[in-house]
């Protein structure tokens, strides 16, 4: 490849990202909107917005096999223009069973567009000698503020959610379709490990093996993406509960989270380099469980939203360094390390909303909310799941 299409693969990679981002989180601050006017209780939502992660658990081995079978430009491509469809699909549900029917479309679609871009951008990564994948993570962060920013204002301003969702898919079609093409081929594998970056192919093993080497990562990873749930399906909605948001305002919080993200991702490789992973993931998970006290104790929007930037600045780095970590474990491929941590962290996430329904519905979503302190610790616990081991490359 020239100089000029090394130049321009990490600003493809990154467009994947930030349209991955964006397209889901357009749905996102309509939530609230949708829970009141189909009469909702917090147990029933708590299932239907589970629906999403169902999709993307049962996505299990997919992601790697497309991958393997059509290489990850073609996957993302294909896969994003489903997503996209069954967004704007959303905003024809005429009910909750419709809605978590087509969030489980949704789930499958972005779980094989998550685990594609990331080996796009890990063989891009290795390609360039240069750490790239927090930064892209944070082009994801980057979309995800922007889609649900402006989903904020057409909630807010009571646009048709059907003219919304709509505008969105066929923007985020076109911006995939940009991104594939200034990516360029990407190699088949990684780079040989006998230079800086570079990384050994190695052989597969078992299913069995693959989970138990990469557990302890996506343990570190589930507990960061609980934030990331809890941000997606509840931050709206306890910032009217909790802190007397408007309904029409709700998609705020969410922003808040996504904002403070995308800036500790932007900064993560600096702080990276610097401190090691371990050591940044173990302050991040003492940041998660103070801005979980922090919302948990939150009666105006302020400190609500000062306690859901803290848990999104805290969890930024977590989730871009389990893939990094992923891709390059002794003994297992990059794709099907990869796609293990992918499809285990997403365990996570079917079961947060359920679980984080069921406790408010028991007690209070004040109270419920509590499952940020203790993804929190859970993270500052499992952080030297990150330390590099002598059969990793280096930077790992």
């Amino acid at each position: 490849m020239t100089a000029s299409g090394l130049s321009r693969s990490p600003v493809g990679v990154a467009i994947m990202f930030a349209t991955n981002g964006a397209v889901f989180a357009s749905v996102l601050p309509w939530y609230p909107t949708l829970k009141q006017q189909w009469g909702l209780d917090d147990l029933v939502f708590g299932f239907v917005v589970a629906a999403f992660a169902a999709g993307s658990l049962g996505s299990t081995v997919l992601p790697s096999l497309a991958v393997s079978r059509f290489g990850p430009r073609r996957v993302v491509f294909w896969g994003t223009v489903a997503l996209a469809l069954l967004v704007a699909g959303v905003g024809w549900a005429p009910s909750g069973l419709v809605l978590a029917v087509l969030l489980l479309g949704v789930g499958l679609a972005d779980a094989v567009v998550d685990v594609s871009q990331n080996v796009a951008g890990v063989r891009v990564e290795s390609r360039g000698r240069r750490s790239i994948l927090s930064s892209m993570h944070a082009f994801w962060s980057l979309g995800a503020v922007a889609g649900g920013a402006v989903g904020t204002a057409a909630a807010s301003a009571g646009w048709d959610i059907r003219a919304h969702l709509a505008a969105v898919a066929v923007s985020v079609i076109g911006l995939v379709a940009l991104a594939v093409l200034l990516t360029g081929p990407v190699p088949a594998v990684p780079a040989a490990a006998d230079g800086p970056g570079g990384v050994e192919k190695r052989p597969c093993p078992g299913f069995g093996r693959i989970m138990l080497v990469t557990l302890p990562v996506a343990l570190l990873a589930t507990s960061g993406t609980m934030v990331e749930d809890i941000a997606n399906n509840w931050a709206g909605l306890s910032s009217v509960e909790l802190a007397g948001v408007a309904v029409g305002d709700a998609g705020v919080a969410f922003t808040v989270v996504l904002a403070a993200q995308m800036v500790g991702r932007f900064t993560g490789d600096r702080f990276i380099d610097r401190f090691g992973r371990v050591a940044v993931a173990r302050a991040g998970g003492v940041l998660i469980a103070l801005g979980g006290l922090a919302v948990v104790a939150a009666s105006d929007p302020g400190l609500l939203y000062a306690g859901y930037a803290l848990a999104g600045f805290g969890c930024a780095t977590l989730v871009p360094s389990a893939f990094a970590a992923a891709a390059r474990l002794p003994g297992v491929s990059e794709g099907a390390g990869v796609t293990a941590v992918s499809w285990l962290m997403r365990i996570g996430f079917l079961a947060t909303s359920p679980v984080l329904g069921a406790l408010s519905a028991a007690t209070s979503l004040r109270r419920a909310l509590l499952l940020l302190v203790a993804a929190g610790v859970v993270v500052a616990v499992l952080a030297p799941a990150l330390r590099s081991g002598p059969a990793r490359a280096p930077g790992t």
